[in-house]
């Protein structure tokens, strides 16, 4: 047998997954580099570790005692690692987030100062949509997930981060009025959506049936990114939180469009499971959290305030 840590480590997510694409999302590698080691890792036994049917993907009995092993095998490496750094002195461990789209704009200021303390620790973020990131949380895969939205019938505790401010925005083809719009200027702007089941869109929708919005839904796409250049390029208007569109507002390849009973406001929220076991490391970056959560949103997003008060 020759195979790598990598390999293991290829291998363990593909069967959590049930999917190579989903496993090079995690991973941060090609589809193509993830199915050559899974073939190499492969060619090292008679038994098949996977087998597709129907174009998906399953894990046979011997793949999944394989992936069993593989996940003792990564944890003893893992362990001799952080014994090596623990008696230097220094407090390690790993740690992971499960993060939705948004929220990529949000969690790495929360997250920095306090690697860059403590640099002996791994780190591990998935950047996913809301379900990935509910599914992750609730199976126990993550220490930690970001959310705009806390999820129902799941037995949480969270720390409440910062507002979630989302505005109504247009590119400049129109310049539009500095005082702000009656709610009736809906019935003239075609609006871009998020996919069903995000938590922009959620928020969105709330909003949007509460106060009776006279809204026509233009179309639908899958990420914040999209509907950003959707905007720009003159497909139509959304509404989407502030801190994504920093750039575009500065750069003025965006404007916001002043309406009655906006901004909407949610709440970022860091949470995890009740009575989760945590690391050290998990622990400290806790207690982290609440300490310097106030003074990380002051130095960091003060500048949203200028978008309120405008």
């Amino acid at each position: 047998m020759n195979y790598t840590l990598h390999q293991l480590q290829i291998f363990l997510t593909i069967t959590q997954t049930s999917s190579i694409t989903k496993a090079a999302e995690i991973l941060h590698l090609t589809q193509p580099a993830v199915s050559i080691q899974l073939k190499n890792l492969q060619d090292q036994f008679d038994i098949p570790l996977t087998e597709i049917i129907g174009r998906k993907l399953y894990v046979t009995d011997f793949g999944n005692e394989i992936a069993a092993a593989a996940r003792n095998i990564l944890n003893e490496a893992d362990a001799i690692n952080y014994k090596t750094q623990a008696y230097k002195g220094q407090l390690t461990g790993r740690l992971t987030f499960s993060v939705v789209s948004t929220g990529k704009y949000v969690i790495p200021y929360f997250i920095s100062p306090f690697m860059k303390q403590h640099q002996a620790i791994d780190l591990a973020i998935d950047v996913t949509n809301k379900a990935s990131v509910i599914e992750s949380l609730e199976n126990n895969r993550v220490d930690f997930a970001l959310v705009s939205v806390l999820p129902h019938q799941m037995p949480i505790e969270n720390v409440e981060l910062m507002q979630n401010e989302l505005h109504l925005v247009a590119n400049f083809d129109t310049l539009y009025q500095t005082q702000a719009y009656t709610p009736q200027i809906f019935e003239d702007l075609p609006l871009i959506y998020r996919e069903a089941g995000s938590g922009t869109r959620y928020v969105m929708e709330k909003f949007i049936a509460e106060h009776k919005l006279p809204v026509r839904k233009k179309m639908e796409l899958t990420s914040n990114e999209a509907v950003k250049q959707a905007v720009i390029a003159g497909l139509g208007c959304s509404i989407m939180p502030l801190i994504g569109i920093k750039s575009e507002l500065n750069n003025r390849e965006l404007q916001i469009i002043k309406v009655e009973g906006f901004p909407i406001l949610s709440t970022w929220q860091l949470i995890w499971l009740k009575q989760k076991q945590f690391s050290p490391a998990a622990k400290a970056f806790l207690s982290f959290i609440k300490q310097e959560k106030d003074n990380i949103i002051k130095e960091k997003f003060e500048w949203t305030k200028h978008y309120n008060n405008a």
